[in-house]
């Protein structure tokens, strides 16, 4: 039996462009999960500069870390000022009706 070699995958490292940036935060969005949107921020956090987007979120390096990890549970607060920090925006559309094709 052969062994599978695998290697880490860090979405990160596929981020290249403000485009790829919205559409994975977009993707994030659409799944409703708050661990996975948090994740993705956290992603998009460490291409744009871990420090730097602290710096301007108003909040310490750690803080921001550990907001955005798995184990984290940020405020909606927090969440708001990442968002900003990151140069996003968050806007609000109507959900698909339930049974819709």
């Amino acid at each position: 039996m052969t062994k599978t070699v695998t290697t880490p995958w860090d979405p990160a490292d596929h981020l290249r462009t403000d485009q790829d940036i919205t559409a994975y935060l977009e993707a994030a969005l659409e799944e409703g999960d708050a661990t996975l949107i948090a994740a993705a921020l956290g992603d998009i956090a460490r291409v744009k500069g871990m420090t730097q987007v602290a710096r301007e979120a108003g909040l310490g390096r750690e803080s921001l870390y550990k907001a955005l990890s798995p184990a984290g549970n940020p405020e909606f607060a927090t969440i708001l000022k990442v968002v900003a920090a990151l140069g996003l925006q968050l806007h609000a559309a109507p959900a698909a009706a339930k049974g819709a094709v």
